[in-house]
């Protein structure tokens, strides 16, 4: 629990302080430093654990430092390589950790901008650091599956060689992950060809590609579509959803769905539409109260009015209600009377602005 406030604590910092970063040093006292003490648990003031600045000379190469070296029980366990933020992170930034990672005994290197974390380790050769990443952490978009294998890396529960074994399906599920989301943003050609063989039985010409490009952009639309919808239905109706969901698309999308008619409507079915922007309302709402309350219990039921995000599908257990479809939006947060206090925003970062409100919130009806 601990872990996870922590980690959401510095997404919110990142989100509100990252534009005013400058600089690379004030990128590691903002940001990197705060996550090596409070979401990995070291402290970064005793050179037992935490060894700013670290040096390791490697044959003529004298005096070249890295970041920080993590160490546990006296041994380099991580070394850390730092950019400011927004800078993009590639193989040519991490040159320092590809040489100094076979002289150490650390077997995890982390190259990070501050927002962006991308974790290395050698599977693909002994004390030798792989070119490609086996998890990636993006504070400002994290993805829930990433976050047991994080929890593996701190202090309290290190243990190097269960990252290790974990590493390589991580590695290989994260990059298919990455590939399908390219492919559905824009197919290239064989993938296209793959559909086309199976649904097409003339000759695969150009003039045929052509044809079914737009084809196949439409399905994945569609489809993924279906798949946000079956999910919102599932939410409303407790049923469990027969297709999980594996991506989002890059357009907007809209899903309809039916809830229960309120008092005075008459039983046909009351049809309201839940926009992408009321779904990540949710999502960053979820993100900020599930340290305190488990992520099964957390749903949502859209009506005419206004968005509602609520406890165990119970009416009774309002967390906030989200006013998205007028000109101005709103937050909204109940007291303990269940009087509702509107909070006026302009875009969807400042719901992170009312974290302890929305947490306040949640105890009172968990």
């Amino acid at each position: 629990m601990e872990f996870l406030e922590s980690l959401n604590a510095l997404a919110a910092k990142v989100r509100q302080q990252g534009s005013s970063i400058a600089t690379e040093e004030a990128t590691k006292n903002a940001f990197v430093m705060p996550f090596i003490k409070n979401v990995l648990g070291y402290d970064v003031f005793d050179p037992q654990e935490v060894v700013p600045e670290y040096v390791c000379d490697i044959g003529t190469k004298k005096g070249e430092k890295i970041d920080y070296a993590i160490l546990k029980d006296g041994q380099i366990q991580m070394l850390i390589e730092c950019k400011k933020i927004g800078e993009p992170l590639n193989v040519n930034h991490a040159s320092q950790l590809f040489r100094y990672f076979h002289v150490t005994t650390a077997r995890i290197s982390i190259l990070t901008n501050g927002q962006v974390y991308k974790f290395f380790t050698d599977l693909d050769a002994p004390n030798k650091m792989d070119e490609k990443p086996f998890l990636e952490l993006d504070l400002l978009d994290v993805d829930e599956h990433s976050v047991p294998e994080l929890n593996k890396l701190t202090k309290s529960t290190f243990d190097v060689e269960s990252i290790i074994s974990a590493a390589g399906e991580l590695k290989y599920i994260g990059q298919i992950k990455r590939e399908i989301a390219a492919q559905f943003a824009a197919p290239g050609d064989e993938f296209l060809r793959f559909f086309i063989t199976r649904v097409y039985d003339g000759t695969i010409t150009a003039k045929v590609r052509e044809q079914f490009q737009p084809l196949l952009e439409k399905a994945i639309s569609q489809y993924t579509a279906d798949l946000v919808n079956d999910r919102l239905k599932s939410a409303i109706t407790g049923v469990s959803a027969t297709m999980p969901i594996v991506i989002s698309t890059p357009s907007p999308v809209t899903a309809t769905v039916s809830v229960e008619p309120t008092t005075g409507v008459d039983d046909e079915e009351v049809r309201v539409v839940t926009t992408e922007e009321e779904m990540e309302g949710y999502f960053i709402v979820k993100s900020i109260i599930r340290p305190v309350v488990e992520s099964s219990r957390i749903g949502h039921r859209d009506t005419q009015s206004y968005f509602g995000i609520l406890l165990d599908d119970n009416n009774r257990k309002p967390v906030c209600r989200l006013h998205f479809n007028r000109g101005q939006k709103y937050l909204g947060i109940l007291d303990q009377d269940k009087k509702e206090t509107r909070h006026p925003i302009s875009n969807l970062d400042e719901i992170y602005g009312f974290s302890e409100a929305l947490i306040d919130a949640t105890k009172r009806v968990a």
